[in-house]
């Protein structure tokens, strides 16, 4: 096997999705850094692979990184994987591969299981072309751009969200781009993996009708392509839906504007209209 950095996707949820090449590397690499040693086990003992392992996760990273980089260095192979899928997306080991490219060291991919491509071929949204959002950031300032870039994204969208903040982050999704199609995929190719297909208003009220739990990713249909201004009554019914979830006039209005790339102005008489009751 060539020397280098073997960046090898594991199984996102059912261990008989393993490859064999990944089980192959797995075997014959001198050390794994693996983000969970752990979880990782599991998937090791299953496959009778007893190479050495490493902890490599968020917060020891900087460290294995130099030491990764030494095995490296000295002519060793070293695997990276992650708890499930491919590593560095969402997840450690974007640093370490900056880091070998950075020194000419041979850098390989063993792909394998990935949550973003098997949750937007079986979403029923188009595939053609998507947008990979990885999870919303909690920082307001960073969140609001976010949600602003959705909200005129004309692909669709593919979102990690974690089930402790899935009704907050249906709530703003709704309120920044409207109701549009999406597919909340549970538990993907795992025993209770499911698919609630529909638009983000009904999975809100699906969220908030029932505890969902296990690893989740949102796809998000595509914005519309506005080419003429929306009807009065398009614009009056998206900003009473948003006065109705207690947002100020003014927040209303910016949110519309943006949405429908209008000025806050054009919008603005529409949530006096609806607070007079007219």
């Amino acid at each position: 096997m060539e020397q280098g950095l073997y960046l090898v996707a594991t199984p996102i949820g059912n261990l008989d999705d393993m490859t064999f090449r990944g089980i192959e590397v797995l075997k014959n690499a001198d050390i794994i850094g693996a983000e969970d040693t752990r979880h990782s086990r599991i998937l090791l003992e299953r496959y009778q692979i007893t190479t050495p392992m490493l902890s490599y996760h968020e917060h020891n990273e900087a460290k294995r990184r130099d030491e990764m980089m030494e095995h490296l260095r000295q002519g060793r192979t070293v695997a990276l994987i992650c708890d499930a899928g491919t590593p560095g997306i969402s997840d450690p080991g974007a640093d370490l591969v900056a880091a070998a490219a950075g020194e000419n060291i041979p850098i390989h991919p063993v792909p394998g299981g990935n949550a973003v491509l098997s949750a937007v071929i079986a979403s029923g949204l188009d595939s053609g072309r998507f947008l990979f959002e990885g999870f919303l950031p909690r920082i307001n300032k960073k969140r609001k751009e976010r949600l602003q870039a959705l909200a005129t994204n004309e692909v669709t969208a593919v979102i990690y969200i974690s089930p402790h903040r899935l009704k907050e982050d249906l709530k703003d999704l709704l309120c920044r781009c409207g109701d549009r199609p999406a597919t909340l995929c549970r538990e993907l190719t795992k025993i209770h993996e499911s698919f609630h297909r529909g638009t983000l208003a009904s999975l809100l009220d699906l969220a908030e009708s029932r505890e969902l739990k296990g690893e989740m990713v949102l796809v998000l249909g595509a914005a519309e392509k506005h080419d003429d201004t929306p009807s009065p009554e398009k614009l009056r019914k998206e900003v009473k839906n948003l006065l109705d979830q207690g947002m100020k006039s003014k927040d209303a209005a910016q949110i519309i504007a943006e949405r429908y790339h209008m000025k806050k102005n054009q919008i603005y008489p529409y949530t006096i209209a609806d607070e007079e009751g007219e």
